[in-house]
This record gives C-alpha cells, structure tokens and sequence, in this order.
C-alpha cells in the first residue's frame, strides 16, 4: 500500500510513526502534479509497478513550491526512507546541499547528471534523439510543410528536445518550416494548459499542422486543442496517444517509469553514478498503438525505424543542444 501525504510535516511524522523499514523508497514528484500525464505520470507509474510487483510501499510528494524541494529531500532521509527519488532538474542543487548530510542514504534524480556526490544516482536521457523520430514523423505526415513545437519552461532540456526534433524534421523534408515557442521562464510553465491552448492556436495560424508538446502538464492543451482543431499532435515522456486516439500522431518516449522502477528495485543496493538512457538503452523512442496506428504508414515506420538503428549505429549523428548552447536546426 502507497503512504501518501501532501503536507511535508505530516509526511515525515506518518513514516516514523510507522515504522517504515529502511529499505522502504520514496519517491518527490517535480511541479506540475503528479498526474501530469507526462514526466511526474511516468515516474508514479514505475513506482506503482514496483509496488504491485513486489507488495512493497513508498512514500511521495507532490511539492507546491520550490522551498519544499530541500524539505522534502531532508525529512524523507530522517525518516529512514531509502532510496530517496526524485524527479527534474531543478533538484540538483538541493541535493548537492542535503545528499552528503545523510551518506548512508541513497539518492536518485532525473534530468541531472553534472553533480559530484557520491551517494547519488544521475539519470539523463537522450531527448533528441527520441526528438529526432518524432520529427521525422512530422514532417511526413505534414500537409502544409509547417510543424509546430511548444515547449514549458524555457531551459537547456527542453531546447534539447526541439533541436532533436528540428534534425528529424529536416533529414525528411530540408524546407519544413518549424514554429517553436517555450510557455515561459517560471516553473509555472509546466502546468499551463490554457497558455498551452493559445500557442498551440497561434501556431496553427501560422501553418502548423503538426505540433508536437514538450511541456509537462501544459502539454495537455496542446493536444486538446490539436485534436478540436483538426491537425496531429505529438506527445511527450508518457504515451498520450490515448489521449485522442488518431489525432495524436505518436509520443516520444522517456522511459522515466522504467528509471524509477528500476531505482526502487535496486533499493539500498541502488548503484551510484552517472547514467544516459538513449535509444540504444531503449530509453527513449516513439509510442505506437492502436490509437495511432492508422496515422503512421509502413513506409513512415521503416524510415524511422531505419533511422533509429543508423543513430545507434552512429552513422547518424543528433546534435545535441548542450555540446554549443545552440541548435543549427532551430531558432527558438
């Protein structure tokens, strides 16, 4: 059974007074809620499974603010909670603060790779090169040589996806035309559906037949309004074809549900390090099903599924937006 408490104090409180054993995890979502039905989803769906799995509980947060992020990291750790995981990148500096006070206990983050701690699992992920099928994907399927791309907070992450995707877009058609717009500077922008909404409308005027959400729980409109508009969406992190079932055209694929699994499974054994899941870990791709089957064509998969095998291979190479701070393929 799942200990949930969204107040922090009671959070720690319930798990002394209960005993929890040491090897029992907890899991801190990001902002933007826990059913995001994007990045927060996937992590809670890799704890559920552990703990169906196994019978086993953990504890989780969903936090409200910033100041909570060192709080929660501290008090799970008091409270004997071991694996401490937890999600984005907005992490990394409360856990380089809180993680050496407790070195018997372990820690997990997503999205971070670059702290020196020793008692701290990084787990990154190859965004673009998910980013780049999807974008390949785009471009066939577009009508009017225009794709969209609607990222949440504007950071070097989410550039990171656009520049995948405006690779994959370009390697089909090198005149697409690519409309990008980030939701904003703030954490807000992960759960913004209505500004979501709006850019999504805004890209549409512009040509855009195809847009593909980077944005968490802003994601959500994007899609909505996609689908209510008549054009193809793409979704991100978790499979959201079901979402509109043959109005999403797919969904790259970040495997973080398996990252979390696997850090539960591991508990206090959980190995430290630094670790970058791409599509040769298959740690990112792109979703298909019976929601999409019917928009994505033998040929669209045989030369996605050709590129794929090519990047792993390292005949193709996705530029990645942190090796210059730039993206040739896009302007953002």
């Amino acid at each position: 059974m799942t200990i949930m408490k969204t107040i922090l104090g009671a959070a720690a409180s319930v798990a002394l007074a209960s005993g929890a054993a040491l090897a029992d995890p907890a899991l801190i979502f990001d902002l933007g809620g826990k059913f995001d039905k994007s990045f927060n989803e996937a992590a809670f769906n890799g704890a559920q499974r552990w703990a169906e799995e196994t019978g086993g509980s953990f504890n989780e947060i969903e936090l409200q603010s910033e100041a909570q992020r060192e709080q929660a990291l501290r008090r799970f750790a008091e409270a004997g909670f071991n694996p401490v995981i937890t999600m984005g990148f907005a992490m990394a500096d409360p856990l380089s603060t809180v993680a050496p006070d407790y070195p018997d206990t372990k820690f997990a983050v997503v999205d971070v790779t670059w702290l020196d701690v020793p008692n701290v699992r990084q787990i990154g992920f190859a965004e673009h090169e998910g980013s780049y099928l999807v974008g390949m994907l785009a471009a066939m399927a577009s009508e009017t040589g225009t794709v969209g791309f609607v990222g949440g907070m504007d950071v070097p992450l989410i550039r990171h996806f656009g520049c995948g995707y405006a690779q994959g877009a370009k390697a089909v058609n090198p005149d697409i035309n690519i409309v990008a717009n980030m939701t904003g500077t703030t954490p807000a922008a992960w759960n913004d559906p209505v500004k979501g909404s709006e850019l999504t409308k805004a890209q549409i005027s512009q040509g855009a037949d195809v847009v593909y959400a980077a944005a968490g729980g802003t994601g959500v409109g994007v899609l909505q309004t996609a689908a209510d508009e008549g054009i193809l969406s793409i979704g991100v992190d978790s499979n959201q074809n079901h979402l509109h079932p043959g109005k999403v055209l797919t969904s790259m694929l970040k495997r973080v549900d398996v990252a979390v699994y696997e850090a539960m499974k591991a508990g206090e054994d959980l190995e430290t390090g630094v670790f970058t899941l791409g599509l040769a870990e298959n740690g990112v791709g792109y979703a298909l099903d019976e929601n999409n089957a019917s928009l994505i064509t033998d040929e669209m998969k045989a030369a996605v599924d050709d590129a794929r095998q090519k990047i792993i291979d390292g005949e193709i190479n996705v530029v990645s937006y942190y090796e210059n701070d730039s993206c040739p393929a896009l302007t953002f």
